[in-house]
């Protein structure tokens, strides 16, 4: 029996975040893959890690909102740390995209690097490296992915604005 290394990656919380957008109990595998950018394998392999460490039912297909929230909101940021770095052109991230901006003014902009990107602004690296593509595909997504960046690299107002977006989002109330 092969031992698997069960230790969640950052292209795990795109994958769930991707689900939650959808809201179809219904997805698949290979669509998923196509539309985040991602090989069928590591989608697999994924969902395997995801269902191990409780953030997937057991089914694989169902997302465990109320689990995945509280490690957005106490874990993310200390298992994926992120810190801004150059001034490079991209996507909007944080508290730069919505639905953060229209509650936050600032005058420092985030930013996933991203050449065909419109917005010039601080560098965040996203979870992986196809978020740019596929937030700019899906909308829904943009704004999970970007209130997820306000929990990585937020300060206490911006983390607790992002948590109230993603409790409803997660239609989980508050």
């Amino acid at each position: 029996m092969k031992t698997q290394n069960q230790h969640l990656k950052a292209q795990d919380v795109v994958i769930l975040l991707k689900i939650v957008s959808d809201n179809n109990p219904a997805w698949n595998q290979k669509k998923l893959a196509g539309e985040l950018g991602l090989s069928q394998s590591e989608v697999s392999e994924a969902v395997s890690r995801c269902k191990y460490s409780g953030l997937l039912a057991t089914d694989g297909k169902s997302v465990m909102k109320h689990a995945l929230l509280e490690f957005l909101k106490f874990g993310l940021r200390y298992v994926f740390p992120q810190k801004p770095g150059a001034f490079v052109r991209g996507v909007p991230t944080s508290h730069s995209a919505s639905p953060l901006k229209e509650e936050i003014q600032s005058n420092e902009v985030y930013v996933w690097p991203y050449g065909k990107g419109t917005v010039r602004g601080f560098s965040i690296l996203p979870l992986y490296s196809s978020v740019p593509e596929a937030a700019l595909r899906d909308t829904k997504l943009h704004e999970l992915l970007a209130l997820t960046d306000a929990l990585r690299v937020g300060r206490a107002r911006e983390r607790e604005i992002a948590i109230f977006e993603l409790n409803k989002r997660f239609e989980l109330g508050k």
